[in-house]
């Protein structure tokens, strides 16, 4: 398998959430090429599975993009588009070192790669749809950590959309504009946040506010503001439960809610931690945790599946989302190689020099 063309067909595809269609089609032929039982199921997700004995690994990463078009090109050892590191990268990983492991005789383990859908969206519906179907000894998520880094959790969510209508009045008047009312509310979420995180230094253990869209508009006879706002949530915080604090908070609005998700956090004592430092470790790197304070299917699954659980995956996450995504081929590589070794199986240490 050319792992780099790969890549590059992958990330040439368009696949923005919710059109994910072609680029999973072509993932089902690719890893049908490797030998793996492939198909799309009820959600659109690309699945391949191969592996005859040992624990139950699923690889689970995601095939949509968000939007905006960078020109995929290659450069200077680096492969430029949208996707290339957020995250077609790691899941190309996956795919090459499926391969490699069944090609080298080494695989040690059942292998599910999922190429899920939606996971940039709040729906996370491809995540969410294969909870029920697997029951996973161990799992990781295709995200972005570098590839001598192994991530252990992500912060939760909640997706606030606040909408105000009031009758149009002069702005020489004494009713407020409704624009007006919106600034309160946004004002009230970050004293709201600004009190919780007194004493709290991480960006993880921290409630983060950011403001993603504001809107207003009138008819002539009634006036209307909306804003979406976005909580990253430490752990502790219960999305359900924020979201019915907020809402008892106004009269004077309508909010709805999306995306609610609780914060995830696996453990760095278990053997598939173990495993892919051990892993880093051969193949030259110092490995280092992370915890993210974005979200991802971890916190989908995780919870459900209970099992040892880790995200991973080659390129630089600052990148992601922005017009100059890229991945570094040498570092796909070497995630590549990392992930082969970890097929072998977790727990399975014997081999000369571990």
């Amino acid at each position: 398998m050319d792992e780099i063309a790969l890549l590059e067909q992958l990330v040439r595809i368009p696949s923005l959430s919710g059109c994910e269609a072609e680029a999973a089609a072509f993932l089902v032929d690719q890893m049908r090429q490797i030998g793996c039982a492939a198909h799309l199921d009820g959600a659109g997700n690309a699945v391949g599975t191969i592996g005859e004995t040992g624990p139950l690994m699923v690889l689970l990463g995601h095939i949509d993009t968000v939007p905006g078009a960078v020109p995929v090109q290659i450069k200077d050892g680096r492969l430029y588009g949208r996707g290339a590191v957020d995250a077609k990268g790691p899941l190309a990983a996956f795919v090459c070192a499926t391969a490699r492991a069944v090609h080298s005789g080494t695989l040690g383990c059942r292998v599910v790669v999922i190429g899920a859908v939606e996971e940039e969206s709040a729906t996370s519906r491809g995540a969410h749809y294969v909870v029920d179907a697997y029951q996973p000894d161990f799992c990781v998520i295709g995200e972005p950590s570098g590839w001598d880094r192994i991530t252990l959790g992500y912060k939760g969510r909640l997706l606030v959309h606040y909408r105000r209508e009031q009758s149009a009045a002069h702005s020489a008047g004494e009713l407020r504009a409704a624009p007006e009312f919106m600034v309160d509310f946004w004002m009230a979420i970050l004293r709201r946040c600004a009190d919780y995180n007194v004493g709290r230094e991480r960006l993880f253990d921290q409630l983060s506010p950011s403001l993603r869209r504001v809107a207003s508009a009138g008819d002539g006879l009634h006036d209307w503001a909306e804003a979406t706002i976005g909580l990253r949530l430490p752990e502790g915080i219960d999305p359900y439960a924020l979201a019915d604090e907020l809402r008892a908070s106004v009269s004077d609005a309508v909010l709805t809610f999306e995306g609610a998700c609780p914060a995830f956090r696996s453990s760095r004592a278990t053997p598939l931690a173990n495993a892919f430092v051990r892993a880093i470790r051969r193949a030259g790197g110092t490995p280092g945790f992370l915890h993210k304070t974005g979200t991802a299917d971890m916190n989908v699954v995780g919870p459900a599946w209970r099992c040892p659980i880790v995200a991973y995956g080659p390129g630089d996450s600052r990148l992601d989302h922005t017009p100059d995504e890229h991945m570094l081929l040498d570092e796909y590589l070497l995630g590549i190689t990392v992930l082969a070794d970890v097929l072998r199986g977790p727990g399975n240490r014997e081999r000369p020099g571990d």
